[in-house]
């Protein structure tokens, strides 16, 4: 009981070896890395299976659970693999076999399961030990010849038994139903494609080898996901993921809308992106809805049977379908983007990104070696069989000496071959012939079996030297595959449609995704911002902070994009619907986008994108500029002014008419034509009026016809027609003239 425990040596150092820790750290990782990458994540290029699913498929084959034979409990099928092949746990083992089974996970199901095997909306299968499965006919296809030779076998992990490195394939399986997974450093994934266009663009590539991937995307469309859905991916962006191996593709829910009568409508979703649980998708709708994200939409409903259909119900009749479902496809999975990463393992051994020429090229060439290998194997078979036939025929002819020699020899076997010049496989048949089949040792039947076997192995034969006629039986095969399942059948009818995306008018989305209420946004002199509920005409009893008061207020909705120009010549955006509340103060404009602290706040107003706006400096500067050229989608903004301290931006004024009324801080004015001023997104401008001293102090946009307007601090209005103004027409740049009688001394056009 007391013995301990001491080192190899008796305890002294000499069996320690002192190992590098980096070296030891990358030869262990490595070890872990490539046993993920080759026997865990990554799908063989030639049968599409990781090994988990290549150990299941074959376990099933050997149960002999064929698609003619009667189902057998899951718990036994996991039992079989997980004892003979994989050692693996056996919840693993049963989800794997169990997605192999799911409609709505694998386009061509290679396992048909009998019990509850999960659903759409996630739920999980029934334990193992209610559910049966055995195998479908496309899995019996990828085991075509399994036992002729077609493929190497190697030892499982107690070498206890075989297990093929690589199934035959007959079925294109890694195009047809696709792969994921996630190995060290590396991950695949591989969409469903549709059986019948892999089958053409094959038949094309044996024709032509060198064919580009340009001819074979003429035949493969583009993936053919299990629930459907419709691709919106533009045709370069496809084929440009299809060259590399890499890219993705955009997939949206497929809808209709259902007339109600007297106008109304509902929408219905009959088809979901691949890999969306719809449980949980119309979870996430239900939540935006109730967050008044969604305010085109009323309620939704699930009123899925087998069929998935989810019912949306518009606000009102008024409401744009069209509209309503680009908001839901802007926020929700109804519209999802699956990615292309076709990284694999070439010739089982190589993980390499490989495009889709390259994964049909590689699974020809497997094809064309299963089949030369299933016919060797067929010919070493017939020459044992014709070997035998020969002795046979021998023994037909001799059988009464036969039977002599097998009475009276002690050691028949030696005595027959010495006396008939028989070969040790020839005499061991002889002597294993039932007495039964004597009567039916017929010459004529003999000779028959000889000829025919002897036709098929010249034909065979013949097969084997020309590589023509190896790539017509491969070529016949695929025809035959391809007419199994066609688009006419019910399993081979391309289920996913193709379409553009509409063009959407982004301002429309976006608004259709706010609650449209009206607001009245307030800034202040220090620079705070909030928005108050409504409209409200009588701002004077709003409170500030101390020491601050009211800059501009005006009336918006939660919908409007809200324009801030700074004095530094930047514009910022703001959402109506992200503004601050009116309780309270707000926020400092500072938090909310990034404002260099020597700036202030110039002007805030809705965004018109319709508008022009002339921009002026302090000194007089200025240009024109359309108003959504200065809408920035970030917290930094856009710099639209150029201006250098101690200049800076003084005026943003709405463009109309056909002349311009500058005012300097001099009290000079001056009018010119509109045209003068060049319109730019973003510059210094250009000298609107010239100054000996001070700046600008207003503009004003008017037409020439109708004169020049203005108001003064008793808020009367005074006008002077063209013929008036003539004194103060120039071009621009000009210094002007002084301001007319009445001219507000605050030197702005509003008093």
């Amino acid at each position: 009981m007391g013995q301990s425990l001491v080192p190899p040596g008796g305890g002294d150092d000499d069996n320690i070896l002192p190992v590098d820790l980096k070296a030891a750290l990358e030869e262990r990782y490595l070890a872990y890395a490539l046993s993920t990458i080759m026997h865990r994540a990554l799908p063989d290029v030639r049968d599409g299976l990781k090994p988990v699913h290549r150990r299941i498929v074959y376990a099933m084959s050997e149960m002999g659970l064929r698609p003619n034979s009667a189902f057998r409990k899951c718990a036994k099928i996991v039992g079989e693999v997980m004892g003979n092949f994989h050692p693996h746990g056996d919840q693993a083992i049963y989800d794997a076999l169990a997605r192999l089974a799911q409609d709505f996970s694998q386009r061509y199901p290679l396992v048909n399961g009998q019990g509850n095997f999960g659903n759409i909306d996630g739920d999980s299968p029934a334990a193992m030990r209610y559910t049966e499965s055995k195998m479908t006919e496309v899995a019996e296809l990828l085991l075509e010849g399994i036992d002729q030779d077609a493929v190497d076998f190697r030892d499982t992990y107690d070498e206890s038994n075989k297990e093929p490195e690589v199934l035959p394939g007959a079925f294109p399986n890694l195009l047809a139903n696709g792969a994921t997974g996630i190995a060290v450093g590396m991950a695949t994934s591989i969409p469903s494609h549709n059986v019948h266009e892999i089958c053409d663009a094959a038949l094309h590539l044996i024709k032509d080898r060198d064919a580009p991937v340009e001819k074979l995307v003429e035949f493969i469309e583009g993936p053919d996901f299990p629930t459907g859905g419709i691709i919106i991916e533009s045709r370069e962006s496809i084929l440009e993921a299809y060259k590399t191996g890499r890219g993705g593709f955009r997939v949206r829910a497929k809808w209709e809308i259902e007339d109600l009568g007297r106008g109304g409508y509902q929408i219905i979703v009959t088809e979901i992106p691949y890999q969306v649980q719809k449980s949980r998708l119309i979870e996430k709708i239900a939540e935006l809805l109730i967050a008044r994200k969604l305010p085109l939409l009323e309620d939704i409903r699930d009123e899925s049977a087998e069929d998935i259909r989810v019912v949306l119900i518009p606000k009102s009749r008024t409401v744009d379908a069209s509209l309503l479902m680009e908001s839901l496809f802007r926020l929700t999975e109804l519209e999802s983007r699956f990615p292309l990463n076709m990284n694999v393992l070439s010739k089982g051994r190589v993980p390499r990104v490989m495009s889709l020429r390259d994964v049909l090229v590689e699974w020809l060439d497997h094809r064309q070696e299963v089949l030369v290998r299933r016919s060797r194997h067929r010919l070493a078979a017939i020459d044992r069989r014709l070997e035998i036939l020969g002795g046979y025929l021998i023994a037909y002819l001799n059988i009464d000496e036969v039977i002599r020699i097998i009475r009276e020899e002690d050691e028949p076997k030696p005595a027959l071959m010495a006396r008939f010049a028989l070969t040790d496989l020839q005499a061991e048949s002889i002597l294993n012939m039932r007495l039964r089949s004597l009567r039916k040792l017929e010459e004529f039947e003999i000779r028959t079996e000889f000829d025919g076997l002897t036709k098929e192995k010249a034909d065979i034969e013949a097969l084997l030297a020309s590589e023509t006629k190896q790539w017509q039986v491969v070529s016949h095969e695929i025809s035959d595959l391809k007419k199994r399942y066609a688009k006419a059948t019910d399993l081979g009818r391309r289920r996913t449609q193709f379409a553009d995306a509409p063009v959407a008018d982004v301002e429309a989305i976006q608004q259709a995704m706010i609650e449209k209420e009206p607001i009245t946004v307030v800034v202040s002199e220090k620079g705070w911002i909030r928005a108050l509920k409504g409209h409200i005409a009588d701002v004077s009893s709003l409170q500030f902070k101390e020491g601050d008061k009211l800059k501009l207020a005006f009336p918006a909705q939660t919908t409007d994009r809200i324009l801030l120009f700074t004095t530094g010549g930047k514009a910022y955006t703001l959402g109506g619907d992200k503004l601050p509340g009116g309780r309270g103060h707000g926020e400092p404009v500072r938090i909310m986008v990034d404002m260099e602290n020597d700036q202030d706040i110039l002007t805030a107003f809705v965004h018109d994108p319709a508008r022009k706006l002339l921009v002026s400096s302090a000194a007089g500067n200025g240009f024109i500029v359309p108003e959504t050229d200065v809408v920035a989608n970030t917290r930094k903004g856009k710099q639209v002014m150029n201006v250098a301290m101690p200049d800076e931006a003084k005026l943003v004024v709405p463009v109309s008419g056909d002349h311009i009324a500058v005012v300097g801080e001099n009290r000079k004015m001056l009018v010119f034509p509109l045209i003068q001023i060049p319109e730019m997104g973003r510059g210094k401008g250009v000298r609107l009026q010239r100054y000996k001293d001070g700046g600008i102090s207003d503009a004003k946009f008017f037409a020439i016809a109708d004169g020049l307007t203005w108001e003064d601090s008793a808020g009367r209005t005074f006008t002077k027609t063209k013929d008036e103004l003539i004194e103060w027409l120039g071009d621009r740049a000009t210094a002007g003239r002084t301001v007319p009688k009445g001219f507000p001394r605050s030197g702005r056009f509003a008093g």
